[in-house]
């Protein structure tokens, strides 16, 4: 391969901070509040215009489509993100569980007002390119934008890229599943449109449950079995009919997928039929070719819609999200890596700094918490080996792949970025090194903050 040598420069520092959160999607953002509602100063680096990741950048509006009666959740920002956009009216009631869909588009201009609020530094439109590090020791961030480079120092950072790019650029060990073996990346879109009482008709006329996920990829399940007669926005069979009509090619039968909400003013958001195997999110080339594959096949489900679906003869595209939805790339290997079992049997942890329910989706499997019954977070898991004052917040923490088919999910993400955010700020204010955090400090600090860690 043939190489260029980049010149070496001088990188002005443009800005000193507490703590840097690196991504605002819902490990990022809720880790920049915490800290921030724990008394330090914090900023908050994103690449795109906007906060919230996976909620406004990529669409995926169901944050807490696992809640039943009896689901039990650790609350704190996790929960706020959801009752704060019901306030503001960018939520609605979410159409398989007792939780509200958050408006992407209306959860920009909450997500902005949360971390103006909060007194948070925000910098949009900055791409991390490289860690700064003493050593072993990370002390801040390059980045790239219209600007050029920019390096901001910090006394701690978080890692909430999703993928592990500062981790893993600093040097800390990550593990990657190859790219078979990876969970399916998503084009999610809305349509508008829809006549809301035919398609509520069709719906109830031929209800779908959990038993009939089918249709390939992400979508063949198995399940514990008490999910299998629960209600589920499901649609499969228009994209069948339309591949027995010629309409859709017969490869691509892993058009399938779920509805988030039908509106009143005729739109059906959170489409999330589109799955695209071995993608790796990672790798710009992979992300390419999925964008535009996936945006092609969501046109041939808007087509099949409107063949065969009840109410939406006349549907549009309403928009894409700005990106690729990725569930599974890199994962830091972290001081404790959650086991499939600590994920599926409840682990208890008495350094825990959170709890979700025993809510697990991916890699074939759907587990719905409606039981009561969950497993903690340990802070270890959010301390990655080899790099000193860093944490690791969202879906690259370390863990097994069931465990990870648990903790990748949104609100998970929130619940660890919570934990993280908090254990930053009084590592500060205790001037300890992460390892020597009192934990039992942390799960004060998250209990004044309406967080539960046990």
């Amino acid at each position: 391969m043939q190489k260029i040598l980049e010149p070496s420069r001088e990188i002005d520092v443009i800005h000193k901070t507490d703590v840097l959160v690196v991504g605002s999607g819902p490990g990022g953002l809720s880790a920049a509040l915490a800290a921030a509602r724990a008394g330090v100063e914090v900023t908050l680096v994103e690449r795109f215009g906007c906060f919230g990741g996976n909620i406004t950048v990529v669409g995926v509006e169901g944050m807490h489509w696992y809640r039943h009666e009896d689901t039990v959740e650790s609350d704190g920002i996790a929960r706020e993100f959801e009752e704060t956009a019901k306030a503001a009216g960018a939520a609605v009631p979410e159409s398989q569980s007792l939780s509200y869909e958050i408006d992407s588009e209306g959860f920009k201009l909450v997500a902005d007002n949360m971390v103006q609020d909060a007194g948070i530094h925000p910098m949009l439109h900055r791409s991390f390119v490289a860690p700064v590090m003493d050593g072993d020791t990370i002390t801040g961030i390059i980045t790239e934008s219209k600007a050029g480079r920019e390096a901001i120092l910090a006394k701690r950072v978080i890692d909430a890229t999703g993928d592990a790019d500062v981790a893993h650029r600093a040097g800390a060990p990550c593990t990657k599943a190859p790219r078979e073996d990876l969970m399916a990346a998503s084009v999610m879109f809305h349509v508008a449109g829809v006549d809301k009482a035919r398609f509520i008709e069709g719906v109830k006329a031929d209800p779908q449950t959990y038993k009939d996920w089918g249709g390939g990829g992400e979508w063949n399940i198995e399940t514990s079995g008490k999910e299998d007669d629960m209600f589920s926005p499901f649609l499969h069979k228009p994209f069948a009919q339309a591949i027995k009509a010629g309409m859709i090619p017969a490869q691509l039968n892993t058009i399938a997928g779920t509805w988030g909400a039908a509106h009143d003013t005729g739109e059906l958001t959170y489409m999330n039929l589109i799955h695209l195997a071995n993608c790796d999110g990672t790798d710009p080339n992979d992300l390419t070719v999925n964008e535009i594959e996936g945006r092609r096949q969501a046109m041939l489900a808007i087509e099949a819609l409107r063949a065969f679906t009840p109410g939406c003869e006349n549907i549009r595209l309403r928009n894409f999200g700005m990106s690729l939805g990725i569930r599974d790339t890199r994962k830091v290997t972290t001081q404790y890596v959650m086991t499939n079992e600590d994920a599926r049997e409840q682990g208890r942890f008495e350094d825990s700094i959170g709890i979700f329910p025993e809510f697990i989706d991916g890699y074939g499997t759907l587990i719905l918490p409606t039981t009561g019954r969950y497993f903690e977070i340990p802070y270890r898991n959010i301390l990655p080996k080899k790099v000193k004052n860093l944490l690791i917040s969202g879906r690259a923490t370390g863990g097994e792949k069931y465990a990870h088919a648990a903790t990748r999910n949104m609100a998970c993400c929130a619940v660890i970025g919570q934990g993280a955010g908090v254990a930053a700020a009084l590592s500060i204010k205790s001037n300890r090194e992460l390892e020597d955090i009192d934990v039992t400090a942390i799960q004060s600090e998250l209990d004044r903050q309406g967080a539960r860690a046990h």
